[in-house]
């Protein structure tokens, strides 16, 4: 059972959500905020799976209450939900350390799959945001087809070869499958490798690894179809 916080200023979205996530079966929604502070009070108290948590919000808005939870290292994790559709919103969400963004008209399945994803430890960001955010953030990417050469940065030196191969893979949005069939390994391989680059580079999961992989300049946009 995956337990859950609705943090949102809105009564009738958090009753939106709550109905939704009381009709399904492997979802329990353990408690609600309707500001920042509260959100982060009452997660410190319940210690839920996942935190819902809205952008705007009176007071202490969603990405400092985000911050804040995840600086405590507790169990809770964060998708981020908002009907904004501004990339500065999304990249500033997960940099504050939130395991997912998605639109609060992503449809009922999307938002379940998306809350199961973050429980589970993985991170998921509204399809339709993540072109959008290489490009809003690809004019600080290097020109050119090769791999990038990125600064002299700890966490890129303490990785392998095939270690940096997968982190720039990561940075592609590539999933494990796809990593696999381009570097000729097997998924098993590619998801143990995986799991020994977030440990040396300290991210979460994958979408720290993306923002990492952003700021080393080791993604590139992919050129218009």
């Amino acid at each position: 059972m995956t337990t859950i916080l609705i943090a949102d200023d809105q009564p009738l979205q958090r009753l939106g959500f709550r109905m939704l996530l009381d009709a399904t079966p492997d979802t329990e929604v353990v408690g609600e905020a309707a500001h920042g502070a509260e959100a982060v009070r009452r997660t410190a108290e319940l210690r839920p799976d996942v935190v819902l948590m809205d952008i705007r919000m009176p007071g202490m808005d969603g990405i400092e209450a985000t911050r804040r939870i995840l600086a405590t290292g507790g169990r809770s994790r964060v998708l981020v939900m908002t009907t904004f559709d501004l990339d500065e919103y999304a990249y500033a969400a997960l940099r504050a350390g939130a395991s997912g963004f998605l639109l609060k008209d992503a449809h009922p399945e999307e938002l379940l799959a998306g809350i199961r994803a973050v429980a589970g430890g993985d991170a998921v960001i509204a399809p339709a945001l993540t072109r959008r955010l290489l490009d809003t953030y690809g004019h600080r990417l290097p020109d050119g087809g090769a791999t990038p050469t990125p600064p002299a940065d700890p966490r890129w030196e303490s990785l392998t070869a095939r270690e940096q191969d997968i982190l720039v893979a990561i940075g592609q949005g590539w999933t494990n499958g796809e990593i696999a069939e381009r570097l000729v390994l097997s998924e098993s391989t590619v998801k143990t490798h995986v799991g020994r680059v977030l440990a040396k580079i300290g991210a979460r999961d994958r979408i720290q690894a993306v923002i990492l992989a952003y700021d080393l300049g080791l993604t590139q946009p992919n050129p218009p179809a």
